[in-house]
C-alpha cells in the first residue's frame, strides 16, 4: 500500500472550488447531524520563538463518503524575517477510516486556503441576497483571492471593491481580477457598502462600523483567529443576523470573542450555527433587507473535506508522488 504526496500545485489542481464548496457543505450538515467527531484545537505554545503548534483532527460521515483526518499547523510570525520562510505552514494526513492506513500527505496551507474561501461560499449561498452582484473585500493578502474564487461560485458577482493600506497588494490583486471582473480600489467604508462583505485581516482593533455597512450585506468575517481580534465594530454583529461556525470556537477566537468576553454580546445574539442552516434546521436569509454576519473560525472538518476532494481527484488523474512509507507491498 502506497501514500500519495500531494504537494501544493497538486493541491491547487486537485480542488475545483465547485468540488470543495460541495465537500464543505456536506461536512457542516454532518456536524448539525451529530455524523462528524472533531475534538478541540489543541495548542503547543513556544515563546521562545514567538510561535505555536496547532493541532486540529477529525473525522466526518457524510453519507456518500467518510474520511478521516488531522491537520498540523503553526503560526511563527518571525519567519518571514529571520528565516525566510512563512507565518503559516500546515500539513494535512488524510486517513482510511476503516483501516486507519495514511492515504495521503498534503500541503496544508493550500488545503486552508480552498477550505476557507469554500466555507465563505456555503455561508454566503444561504444568507447573501440571491442577486448580489458586488463584493467587497478588506485585506487584499493571500486569502482574499479565494475568498473571490469560492463567493463568484454561488453568486453572480461583476463588481468588486478592493480595500487596503498596501498598494502594492491591491496592484497585485486589481491585475489578477480585472479582466474578469470591474475591480475597483476602494475605502473600506466602501468595500463594506457592497451586497457581500468579505473581511480577511489580522486586525485587532476593528476597521468596519455599522455605518459603512449595507442595508442587506452580507459579512463574512474571516480575519479573526485569535483572542484579541477583532475586524467588526461589536454593534454590527449585535445589529444582524449573527451566524457562527462553532459555538466553542468563535466565542474563543473569532470575530466576537472581545466582546463576548467582556459580556456585550451573549448566546442570545447567535442566531444559529452555519450546519444548523444547512441541515435546515433554521432558515438562512428570507428577506432582501438586514445584514447578516457569517463569523467563520475554520473547523478541522472543512480540512479532512478538502482533503477528500483533493486525494480522490488526484488518484483519477493520477497525481502526486506514491510512497510505500510502510513497506507493505
Amino acid at each position: 500500500m502506497t501514500v500519495r504526496l500531494l504537494p501544493s500545485d497538486v493541491v491547487a489542481e486537485s480542488a475545483p472550488m465547485v468540488d470543495v464548496i460541495s465537500a464543505v457543505e456536506d461536512a457542516f450538515d454532518a456536524y448539525e447531524r451529530g455524523r462528524v467527531q472533531m475534538p478541540a484545537k489543541s495548542y503547543v505554545t513556544l515563546d521562545q520563538y514567538e510561535g505555536d503548534f496547532r493541532s486540529m483532527p477529525a473525522y466526518i460521515d457524510a453519507g456518500d463518503w467518510d474520511g478521516a483526518g488531522i491537520k498540523w499547523v503553526n503560526v511563527h510570525p518571525r519567519n518571514p524575517d529571520k528565516h525566510d520562510l512563512p507565518t503559516v505552514m500546515g500539513t494535512m494526513i488524510y486517513s482510511d477510516p476503516e483501516t486507519a492506513l495514511p492515504l495521503a500527505f498534503l500541503d496544508g496551507t493550500s488545503v486552508t486556503m480552498k477550505r476557507t474561501g469554500a466555507a465563505a461560499a456555503v455561508a454566503t449561498d444561504h444568507l447573501a441576497v440571491e442577486d448580489a452582484s458586488t463584493l467587497g473585500i478588506v485585506g487584499a493578502g493571500i486569502q482574499s483571492y479565494t475568498q473571490v474564487d469560492a463567493i463568484t461560485e454561488v453568486r453572480p458577482i461583476r463588481e468588486i471593491v478592493v480595500a487596503d493600506p498596501d498598494d502594492d497588494r491591491v496592484d497585485e490583486f486589481v491585475d489578477t481580477y480585472d479582466e474578469e471582473f470591474d475591480v475597483k480600489r476602494g475605502s473600506t467604508s466602501e468595500a463594506a457598502s457592497a451586497d457581500v462583505l468579505s473581511t480577511v485581516t489580522p486586525v485587532r482593533e476593528p476597521i468596519v462600523s455599522l455605518e459603512d455597512v449595507g442595508e442587506r450585506t452580507h459579512i463574512n468575517a474571516m480575519g479573526a483567529d485569535a483572542e484579541g481580534k477583532q475586524e467588526l465594530e461589536t454593534d454590527i454583529p449585535l445589529e444582524s443576523t449573527l451566524v457562527i461556525d462553532d459555538h466553542a470556537q468563535t466565542t474563543h477566537s473569532g470575530e466576537i470573542n472581545v466582546p463576548y468576553s467582556r459580556g456585550d454580546l451573549t448566546d442570545d445574539d447567535i442566531y444559529a450555527e452555519l450546519g444548523e442552516i444547512v441541515a435546515g434546521v433554521k432558515a438562512g436569509r428570507e428577506t432582501r433587507d438586514g445584514i447578516t454576519v457569517f463569523d467563520s473560525t475554520g473547523l478541522a472538518i472543512q480540512d479532512v473535506a478538502t482533503a477528500h476532494v483533493v486525494y480522490e481527484t488526484a488518484v483519477e488523474n493520477g497525481d502526486g508522488t506514491e510512497l510505500d512509507l510502510l513497506n507493505l507491498s
